[in-house]
Formats: C-alpha cells, structure tokens, sequence
C-alpha cells in the first residue's frame, strides 16, 4: 500500500525531532537543547493501529534566512511540505503563540496542504489550556502535547490517521533491497554524490564541514534493482569527537554502516589519505560490510596517474586488499556512472553461494600445499570446510582443534578461497569449530 506522508514543520527548538523520536518509539532524530540542530529531511515510518504512514521530520523554519545553511534548510522544508498528505504543525505551549508562528502559518496557508496543530510541552494541565491561544491560527483546535513525557501522543495519533488520506494499493514489489552507507570523514563530497546519483537535490550539500548530521535513507531503483542509499555525517577518530550533536553523528554513521550490505568509503585525493580515512575503513571491516573505495574529487588531481594512486591506496589500506577503487568527480560527474555497476557487482559476490564439493575442492590443495599449523605436539587437521552463509559469505571449517590455527594460516585460506572464487569488494567469514578426528 501506498504510504501516506506527515510533514512536521514549525520554527526552531519545539521538539520536532522528540516528537519523531517518540512517535517511532527510539531515537531516529539527533535530539539536542540547541536551535538549529536538524539540517535535512529525516524519515521513518510508524504503524498505529495497523495504519502506516511516513513522518518527515524537518529543520526549524527560520524566517529571516542570513545564511546559505539556512536558505537550505528551508529549502528542504519546502520539498517535505510539497511532498506532505498532511502537515503537523508543531509550536511551543510554554513559550506561547509567537510572530514567528503566525508567519510561518500564513506560509503553510498557501501551500493548499491540510495542517494540524500540536501545543508541545504542555506538561501540566494549565499549559495545556493555555495552549488555546493557538485557535488563532486559523487551522482549528489544537492538540495539546508533551512530547518527552508521552502525554497526548496517542490522542495525536489517532487525529493523524483520521485526517489522512485513504490507502491505494499498489503493485506489489518484492525485490531485495541492497542497503548502501556513503560513509567517510567530513567534507570529502558524500552528500554531493548522493545527489549526483540520484538526480536531485535529496539532502543539503555544503562546503562546510560537518553540514550533514543524521543518517538520510533515500530509496531509487537501478536496473531493475532497489538501492537504499544512506547518507551519512562524517566520521571522526574517537578522541576528536565532540561531546552532544556531533557525537550522536557519529553514533548514526556507525549504526547506517551496521544496518548496510555494502559501504561507499569516499575519499578527498586532492589531499593525503589521514587517519580518519582508515578509521572508518577499520570500522566497515571489522563490521563485515561490504566495501567500494570511492576517489572523490579527481577533478583537482589529475596530474595524479590512477595506477599510482591505486597504489598509494593499496598501501593505506592495507587491511582491504579486496575494496575496488572507483575514481569520482561528484562536482563534475566524472565517473558517476560507474559507482552502481560496481555496487550491483560487489552485492553479487556478497550474495555468491557455493557448493560444499567446491569448496572442499580448493581447501583440500589448499591443505596439500601448505604446511599445516602446530603446537605442543599437535598438529591442526582440516576435515572439511563448507559455506554456510552469505551476506557476508561465510564458510565453517571442521578442524581436530580450533585453537591450533593461527591467524596467518586464517588469512592464506582466506587468499586460497579468494584466488578460486573472487569475493571482490567483500570481506568473508571463517569460523573454525573442533570436532574429533
């Protein structure tokens, strides 16, 4: 069925985002006692009472726009409401009806969308009937709400889905989605390349660092295939991450690469690879993701030969032999095209499944032509071996003893498996149990 969407608008600091976070029952908005903290459009669906619709939360309205920033943020704010069934206008019962407010009503006024309003922060009864005042905004009662405590969610509940819009039914669709993180250190052209991919202005793109915070989900189709894109803030090295918004950041990058199949590692080649750099590269490894190195802005390098800096690469990373280098310009566009083959490619070899009998094949020469481990008088024996998974391809050695395995004969099973079936652009799984001989 075909989702019905709420648009949450009102002026900085009322607690759109608490009132997401609750309506989603966790925390999906960065929440934080600061004006301004929401920049993008953020998204999530919520089921009340078998209806479901999808909640955008969005930026403070400011109407005195002094910064792009700002000018951006209204910018997406007018996407979310273009693209609203309804719009839930949210003010501050304890700060009052103020001039901002009635402004930003007559705007929503013009856009034809239906509007309701909720009186946040009511947490007693008398603010709850001072919430009254709002009548006079010409968009009916108010609902009277406190967000953080829970009190009147429900009653809003149930207003929203009277007041959308009837279900349609539409084709039913039941192809996998693969699940892509862009994820790296701030400013090195994430935001800008989703854009590119996607064709439109989906997040705010800004030259200064750190201008996207929440992990942004945006669903396209390529070739067939659906694509859950999500954008992300950059990554720091732990001891330069900053305490409140900047931290929940990076909470959200780490989380979106977890919930990713594959990660889009963008780098800056215009300057050296840095510690942040392989941070987040350590990060998708260690969570099992699958991996495309994206060299951004190659238009400011060209004097750069691409063998050379594949090189260079290889050298950094050492950690991730099997990452594809993709060359980009998200600015230019130079290369764009070729970031989803490789994804669909590297999603493939995540997703390859091979038969017991090939495996045992490879692991058997493997074995013959190596020298096995031992200690203490005990020398590992490998019985057999078989995949027992994918995403990521996982493979489950039966040895006479696990702990005889040493971490460099792991990796020669590793370079053996990878040498006959590829995994390109995937880390794999060994898990060696012991089982008597």
């Amino acid at each position: 069925m075909a989702k019905p969407i709420v648009t949450i608008v009102g002026r900085q600091n009322v607690g759109k985002s608490t009132l997401l976070n609750r309506l989603a029952g966790r925390r999906i908005s960065i929440v934080e006692d600061l004006p301004g903290t929401t920049r993008d459009r953020i998204m999530f669906d919520v089921d009340w009472q078998g209806r479901e619709f999808t909640v955008i939360d969005t930026g403070g309205i400011e109407t005195i726009t002094k910064t792009s920033i700002a000018r951006d943020v209204n910018d997406q704010i007018d996407e979310g409401i273009a693209a609203a069934n309804l719009i839930l206008f949210l003010v501050d019962a304890r700060a009052g009806l103020l001039p901002d407010d009635i402004e930003i009503a007559n705007r929503l006024r013009k856009t034809g969308r239906p509007v309701l309003v909720a009186a946040n922060k009511a947490e007693s009864n008398r603010v709850e009937a001072e919430a009254l005042e709002f009548h006079r905004l010409g968009f009916g009662e108010p609902m009277a709400i406190s967000a953080y405590h829970g009190r009147g969610v429900a009653e809003l509940l149930e207003k929203i889905v009277s007041l959308l819009p009837e279900e349609k039914p539409e084709a039913a669709d039941s192809r996998e989605v693969i699940k892509v993180a862009i994820v790296g250190k701030p400013n090195v052209g994430k935001s800008t390349l989703l854009n590119v991919l996607i064709g439109e202005e989906r997040v705010i793109v800004d030259d200064v660092p750190g201008t996207t915070r929440d992990a942004i989900d945006t669903q396209i189709d390529y070739e067939g295939r659906s694509l859950l894109l999500i954008d992300t803030a950059g990554i720091k090295r732990r001891g330069k991450i900053e305490a409140g918004v900047e931290k929940y950041s990076v909470i959200r990058s780490e989380e979106a690469i977890e919930r990713a199949d594959i990660a889009l590692l963008v780098l800056d080649t215009s300057a050296p690879v840095a510690a942040q750099d392989t941070h987040v590269g350590g990060y998708i490894q260690q969570a099992v993701k699958g991996i495309i190195i994206v060299a951004n802005k190659w238009d400011l390098t060209y004097s750069l030969d691409k063998a050379q800096y594949i090189k260079y690469i290889r050298g950094e990373f050492r950690f991730l032999p099997y990452a594809p280098v993709v060359f980009t310009s998200a600015k230019t566009g130079e290369g764009i095209k070729d970031v989803l083959p490789e994804l669909i490619k590297v999603y493939q070899e995540r997703m390859k499944r091979l038969s017991t009998s090939k495996v045992n094949d490879v692991i058997r020469q493997a074995v013959a032509t190596h020298e096995l481990p031992h200690k203490a008088g005990k020398r590992l024996k490998v019985l057999y071996a078989t995949q027992a998974d994918v995403n990521p391809p996982t493979f489950v050695f039966s040895v006479n003893e696990a702990k005889l395995v040493h971490f460099t004969y792991r990796r020669y099973l590793e370079n053996k498996l990878r040498q006959a079936f590829g995994f390109s652009g995937t880390p794999i799984k060994l898990i060696f149990r012991s089982r008597a001989a």
